[in-house]
Parts: structure tokens; sequence; C-alpha cells
């Protein structure tokens, strides 16, 4: 039988190729719905932009809310970069959700996507199997894609509390943008 660590470093292992492959090949065209504010969005038709998705764990987690509200106002300090919130969850869950992250009307609030059974974190390789509230979900991540839909980089937490911070992420995509650009 493998220990925690070792079947971490295999999950971990895993996911580094699927990331390997995504970056080679880009990312498969979505559209995102959109239940807080009744809107769609297709990644394709966002090419140009640097586009960050933000995959929530779902159920509730009072790291995800937090999460959220900073990537929120960091959001909109850069218009080039495009972030895009997403969870699992059913369109009454995440509306119910969304209401906690603030305004209590939903159209003062960060638009949240919904990624139905966790289908576009699965393409991505954002591995599932972590336990959270009497569930088994995708572990909390970012990804970041570049103006081609290529991805730059990518930060998948070991739990729920575990995040990327805003600080560290603007680091990072600045890193990355200046070694993308030689």
């Amino acid at each position: 039988m493998l220990t925690t660590n070792t079947q971490r470093s295999a999950v971990f292992l895993f996911v580094s190729l699927v990331a390997v492959a995504v970056h080679a090949e880009g990312i498969k065209d979505v559209t995102l719905e959109s239940p807080t504010h009744g809107t769609t969005l297709t990644l394709s038709e966002q090419k140009g932009k640097v586009i960050v998705l933000h995959f929530l764990l779902k159920t509730e987690c009072p790291y995800c809310l937090k999460y959220t509200r900073e990537y929120a106002k960091l959001a909109g300090s850069n218009h080039d970069v495009l972030h895009l919130f997403l969870k699992p969850d059913s369109v009454d869950e995440i509306k119910a959700w969304s209401l906690k992250l603030g305004p209590q009307d939903l159209k003062d609030l960060p638009v949240i996507y919904r990624d139905p059974d966790a289908r576009l974190a699965t393409q991505l390789g954002i591995p599932d199997g972590y336990k959270f509230h009497g569930e088994t979900v995708h572990f909390p991540a970012l990804v970041v894609l570049d103006s081609a839909g290529q991805e730059l980089f990518r930060y998948v937490g070991k739990n729920n509390s575990d995040r990327m911070k805003p600080d560290d992420f603007s680091a990072k995509l600045k890193s990355a943008m200046k070694n993308q650009a030689k």
C-alpha cells in the first residue's frame, strides 16, 4: 500500500505531466455560464488577454470566499488580466455561496462561473480526491493562460487553505510574462 506522501507525489507528478501536455496543445475551447450574472463567456473569444482560472472548491469553504475577495480586488487593478472564478456546484448553490462574498446584490459581486461536474478542472488535470466536508472534490487551483491560450503556470493547493497569495501571483505573472517575451 502506498503512503500518503507517496500518493501525493504520484498525483502531483501526473498533474505536472498533464500541465506539460496542456501547455503544448493549448486549452480546448470552453463556454462558461455565470449563475450570478446570467452571462456566458467563451475562452476562445478571450484570446489576446491573460486568463487566470481560479478553481474553487465544491461545498462551503471560508478560504474560497477569502481568496475570491482578494483576487477580485486584484482583478480590478489590471484590466489586461481576466480572472475567472469557477465552482462546480449547482446554479442555486453558487448563487447562495456568492452572496456570502459581500454586498447582497449579485451584480456587485465578482462573476462566478459554473464548471459543471468540474469538467474544465478535469480537462486541465487538476487532481481530485481531496476529502472536504464529506465530499471528494478537486484540489483548489489557479491556472494562468497566456494571450494565445497556452498555459503559463499553475498552482495547485494541497488543502483548502493552500492558495497562492495575490502578491506572489503578481510577482510570478510579471516574471512569466517577462520570460515569455524573451
